[in-house]
């Protein structure tokens, strides 16, 4: 595989992006939609009961806006990839590409170059919101680093996997709606995924009370309680790119807290939702633990214990379905080829 014949497919792939001339307009009207949702965010933010007390207006803005620019990058990017290859076929152009010195993998690795380089742009094209993030405080320039740089990510991955599907179907249209029914999958249904198994994996377990008297009299009983072992099904959640992107994100803004002995200590602002988000998922990691006294059982997370990151998986399996992608892509644009799908054309 070289590198030029990579970037000669890509080449190739974003002339006939740019030629049709509505790209610019598609930019334009993605960064409008967006810039009024940033003017309400901000407006929705600046409100007393929700930041205006805090120091880190930036922060619960750019906690919102990146999530809604993921779900709405996430609409975009299938339809950059999904009908790369067999659009060139319909048309007849696949062919010329495939008798030229260009390797199979160049072709795929072109090919997903170029729309992930297309997504990338329409990335880049948010850059001045996450600026005005900055300028309101609260965010430092690591926490959207991180952020940008594993949303791009997450982009190759959603067009990696809408290149396969575009390789492997022969009409671009079933292959359209098989990978927006991917995002579904790896968004929506890894949630109800998690919810139905967490569901029926509960655990049963023995507890106690007591229940008194007006004479200040206290008689004890026990009874079964069930407690969800979300430290069981943790990983069904992982590969969900707004859990990704939420728990990958760098520290987000704290504030001191000077406790009754004296002692000052940090802790995160409740407000910043990419923050809240990364807490919630550390502690689905920890079994909860049956806490006993005088008022009876509670089921709680044992005092200094902190769960692990779960974006290292969930990111792992994501470039994983990239890989995976990318290697039936290219096995799919080998010539010559043993079998066509029925109806398929040659050139």
């Amino acid at each position: 595989m070289r590198l030029s014949g990579i970037l000669t497919v890509a080449r190739l792939e974003f002339r006939l992006r740019i030629r049709a001339g509505r790209w610019r307009w598609l930019v334009a009207s993605w960064f409008v939609v967006l810039l009024v949702i940033t003017v309400l965010v901000r407006a929705a933010a600046g409100q007393q009961n929700i930041a205006g007390g805090e120091p880190a207006l930036g922060a619960v803005m750019f906690g919102v806006v990146v999530l809604i620019v993921l779900a709405l990058a996430l609409l975009v990017a299938p339809a950059l990839a999904a009908q790369s290859v067999n659009g060139d076929r319909e048309r007849g152009t696949l062919a010329t590409l495939q008798v030229t010195r260009l390797s199979a993998g160049e072709i795929a690795v072109g090919k997903l170059l170029a729309s992930w380089g297309t997504a990338l742009v329409f990335l880049a094209a948010t850059l001045p919101l996450a600026l005005w993030c900055y300028v309101e405080g609260g965010l430092s320039v690591l926490r959207v680093a991180g952020v940008y740089l594993v949303t791009a990510l997450l982009l190759g991955v959603v067009c990696a996997f809408s290149l396969a599907l575009s390789a492997l179907l022969a009409r671009s249209t079933t292959s359209g709606v098989l990978a927006y029914l991917t995002v579904f999958a790896l968004t929506v249904g890894t949630l109800i995924t998690w919810g139905l198994v967490t569901a029926v994996t509960q655990e049963t377990v023995r507890a106690s009370n007591q229940v008194c008297d007006s004479g200040g009299s206290c008689t004890p009983y026990g009874y079964e309680a069930t407690i969800a072992r979300t430290d069981r099904t943790w990983w069904l959640l992982a590969p969900n790119p707004f859990v990704v992107l939420a728990d990958s994100a760098p520290a987000g803004p704290v504030r001191k807290v000077r406790l009754p002995g004296g002692r000052v200590v940090e802790e995160p602002l409740s407000v910043d939702i990419l923050g809240s988000m990364s807490r919630g998922l550390h502690e689905m990691r920890i079994r909860r633990v049956p806490v006993t006294n005088q008022y009876g059982t509670s089921f709680e997370v044992p005092a200094g214990t902190e769960g692990g990151p779960v974006w290292p998986t969930g990111l792992a399996i994501n470039l994983l379905i990239a890989g995976g992608s990318v290697w039936l892509a290219t096995r799919r644009l080998r010539t010559p080829s043993d079998r066509l799908p029925r109806g398929q054309r040659i050139a």
